[in-house]
């Protein structure tokens, strides 16, 4: 098989929103803080990609634990 994995892509994706909703609805850590902790800390992309990935599962109404992330104050939300 060439090229990326779909799967794969996929879950990284969902562990990383759930990340991302642990860091600002569980430990409350502000928005731009839990971006550069995902980014150098977890998941090793930059936080461009991370942004895009978060929008795209907001658009498709992804949920953790069965809770909708909350709709967020940052203008790069648009959904």
């Amino acid at each position: 098989m060439k090229g990326r994995d779909k799967g794969l892509i996929s879950a990284r994706d969902r562990k990383l929103f759930e990340r991302y909703y642990y860091w600002t609805e569980v430990k409350r850590l502000r928005f731009d803080d839990a971006l550069q902790k995902l980014s150098s800390e977890e998941f090793f992309i930059s936080e461009g990609r991370i942004m895009q990935i978060i929008r795209k599962m907001i658009r498709e109404g992804e949920k953790v634990d069965g809770a909708e992330l909350p709709s967020v104050g940052f203008s790069g939300f648009r959904v």
